[in-house]
C-alpha cells in the first residue's frame, strides 16, 4: 500500500518550485495537463498515489495545498495553459487581505494566526482523504515573508495537529548578503528566525542554497545570468530524483521514513545537502557539460563540491565529515558496476566519514520514467548529511549579528506580537548557534558518549 505524502507550498519561492515539480511529476507519470493518464501510460508499474488522487471522473490531481498572502503567483499558476485544469482548485488559499507579508517574518507569522483555520480545512480534508498519510512536504524559501514566516506558522501547527506524521521541508536559503544580490535586507533576521523552526518542528530539511544553484547553473549549464525558471527546474529535478524511490519501489527505501531513517542518525542532525550529476536543463544535452556517464563516473562526480547545492563561502569542504550518505542511481544501472565504484571509491578515500558511525556510502537504485527520453544512460542524486552544512548556518547568524547589533530595521517586527519584545530573536538566535555547536560537536569521536551524558 502506498504511504501518501501531502505537498504545502507556502509564498512565492515554494509556489514556484512546488509548480516545476508537479510539472515533472506529470510528466514522468503520463499524466497530460488536464490531469488525464495517458495512454501509454495506462499499464504502467509506478506508484502515482503517493502524490496523487482520482476524481471521481478519473483525472489525477496532485495532493497539493497552495498557500499565499498575495495573489500574484497563484493566479499566474491557475491562468498558465500547463497547469489550469491539474489542481483541485478548492486547494488553492490567498488571504483575503491580499497585501502580502512585506518580507517581515513577524508579518507573516502573524497572518498565519488569522488565516490556519482556512488552510488547516484543506489539509484536514486532503489527510482525511489519504488510506496511509506518511507525512507533508513543505517547500518555501526562508529569506522572505511569507515563506518564512508563514512557513513557521504551518511548521508548528502541523507537530501539534498530525504528532505522528513525517514532515519534511525543502527549503531555500538566500544569497550571502555581502554578495549585494539580495534585495531583502531584513533576510537574515527572517532565515535566523525560520531556522529555529525547521530545527524544532521538521524531521528532515533538504537546504537548497540559492547562491550554489546560480552557480551551478553558471558554470554547469554555460549560462551567463540563469533566470528563475533555470533555478526552478533544478529544484524541481532534485525534488523529482529524491522522492524517485517512492514512486518506483525497488526492495528498499520504498516509504519517506525508510529513506530518512538512514540518514538523521540524531533528532537536530537532520539537515541534508544534494548533490545532482549530470546537469541538464530540460533534457537537452548540449545545455551539459558531461557527455557520457558511468555508474563511477555519476557517483564520483556527486562527491566534488562544484555538483552540490550548497555553497560553503569560504569554509572548506575537505575539512568536514559525512555523517551518512544515500546515492540514488538511476537508468541502465548494473549493481555490480556499484559495487565496484564504492570499492573504488573507498580506496581512493574520496569521503571522509565521522568515526563514531558506520563509513559506508548507501546507494538506491531507482528506475526511470518510462515515458520520458532521457538525455543521459545514468544520474545520480545523492542526499548528503555533512558537518560543513554548519557554514551556511554561521553565514546567516553572522549577518544577523550585524544587524541586531545596530537594532536595525526592526521597527516592523515590533508591531506584531510574536516579536515586540525582541525576546523570539534571542531564543531564535541561540537555537541557531547550538545547531552549528551540534555539527561541530558530530566531528569528534565521542559524539555519541557525550550525547548520552
Amino acid at each position: 500500500m502506498p504511504r501518501e505524502l501531502i505537498t504545502l507550498q507556502v509564498g512565492q519561492c515554494g509556489n514556484q518550485i512546488g509548480n516545476e515539480f508537479w510539472k515533472q511529476l506529470s510528466a514522468e507519470h503520463g499524466i497530460n495537463f488536464d490531469g488525464i493518464l495517458e495512454q501509454y501510460a495506462v499499464d504502467g508499474t509506478d506508484r502515482k498515489d503517493v502524490f496523487f488522487y482520482q476524481a471521481d471522473d478519473d483525472h489525477y490531481i496532485p495532493r497539493a495545498v497552495l498557500v499565499d498572502l498575495e495573489p500574484r503567483v497563484l493566479d499566474a499558476i491557475r491562468g498558465s495553459p500547463e497547469t489550469r485544469n491539474l489542481y483541485n482548485p478548492e486547494n488553492f488559499f490567498c488571504s483575503t487581505e491580499g497585501s502580502g507579508a512585506g518580507n517581515i517574518w513577524a508579518r507573516g507569522y502573524s497572518q498565519g494566526e488569522r488565516v490556519q483555520e482556512e488552510v488547516f480545512d484543506i489539509i484536514d480534508r486532503e489527510a482525511d482523504g489519504s488510506d496511509s498519510l506518511e507525512g507533508f512536504m513543505v517547500t518555501h524559501s526562508v529569506a522572505g515573508g511569507t515563506g518564512s514566516g508563514l512557513g513557521s506558522y504551518f511548521l508548528e501547527r502541523l507537530n501539534d495537529r498530525y504528532p505522528k506524521k513525517l514532515v519534511q521541508t525543502y527549503s531555500v536559503f538566500p544569497h550571502d548578503q555581502e554578495k549585494g544580490s539580495s534585495d531583502v535586507v531584513v533576510q537574515p533576521y527572517n532565515t535566523v528566525l525560520t531556522l529555529k523552526r525547521l530545527t524544532q518542528n521538521a524531521d528532515c530539511v533538504v537546504v537548497l542554497d540559492n547562491y550554489a544553484l546560480n552557480r551551478i547553473a553558471c558554470e554547469r549549464l554555460q549560462m551567463v545570468q540563469p533566470d528563475v525558471t533555470v533555478v526552478n527546474h533544478l529544484v524541481s529535478s532534485i525534488m523529482s530524483a529524491s522522492t524517485s524511490t517512492l514512486r518506483y519501489p525497488g526492495y528498499m527505501n520504498n516509504d519517506l521514513i525508510g529513506l530518512l531513517s538512514c540518514l538523521v542518525p540524531t533528532p537536530r542532525l537532520h539537515f541534508l545537502m544534494t548533490g545532482y550529476t549530470p546537469i541538464v536543463f530540460k533534457d537537452n544535452i548540449s545545455s551539459s557539460a558531461v557527455r557520457k556517464t558511468t555508474v563511477l563516473d555519476v557517483m564520483r562526480r556527486l562527491l566534488q563540491p562544484k555538483n552540490m547545492m550548497v555553497s560553503l563561502g569560504g569554509g572548506r569542504f575537505d575539512t568536514h565529515r559525512y555523517i551518512s550518505m544515500l546515492n540514488i542511481i538511476q537508468g541502465d544501472v548494473d549493481p555490480t558496476q556499484v559495487h565496484k565504484s564504492l570499492q573504488r571509491i573507498r580506496e581512493r578515500r574520496l569521503a571522509s566519514f565521522i568515526e563514531w558511525g558506520p563509513a559506508s556510502i548507501q546507494v538506491a537504485l531507482s528506475k526511470r520514467s518510462p515515458h520520458q527520453q532521457s538525455a543521459h544512460r545514468v544520474s545520480g542524486l545523492m542526499l548528503a548529511n555533512h558537518t560543513s552544512i554548519q557554514h551556511i548556518f554561521k553565514r546567516n547568524c553572522q549577518d544577523y549579528d550585524k544587524l541586531m547589533k545596530r537594532q536595525a530595521f526592526l521597527e516592523q517586527f515590533r508591531k506584531e506580537n510574536v516579536t515586540q519584545n525582541l525576546d523570539e530573536f534571542e531564543d531564535s538566535r541561540q537555537v541557531a548557534e547550538d545547531l552549528i555547536n551540534e555539527y561541530k560537536a558530530a566531528e569528534k569521536p565521542d559524539y555519541i558518549e557525550v550525547l548520552n551524558l
